[in-house]
């Protein structure tokens, strides 16, 4: 099972890595928080102090056909805050 599915780049969580040095991740939807920690830990050689995780619905959506209005759902997400000791980094543009 691959735990990290990608990093979350918005500015409110680039800010939020450079000041409180916590840093965001979409994740596994059935990973616990120390596969997590574990994950964070060997991709990117830092030490994580903790890790807040959070479950999001996926939305609805509908669209109207000639035959009938079609109802669905979105993909359902967890999130990860991952928050690193004093001096611990994560450069997720070093690789570009």
């Amino acid at each position: 099972m691959n735990v990290l599915v990608k990093p979350i780049i918005t500015e409110k969580m680039t800010l939020m890595g450079e000041k409180s040095n916590r840093f965001g991740f979409i994740v596994d939807i059935k990973a616990s928080k120390l596969q997590i920690k574990k994950a964070v830990e060997e991709m990117y050689k830092v030490e994580v102090k903790s890790v807040n995780t959070m479950n999001y619905d996926g939305k609805l959506k509908s669209r109207s056909t000639k035959k009938a209005v079609i109802k669905g759902r979105q993909i359902n997400r967890k999130k990860a805050i991952v928050s690193l000791n004093e001096g611990q980094v994560i450069d997720f543009f070093s690789n570009i």
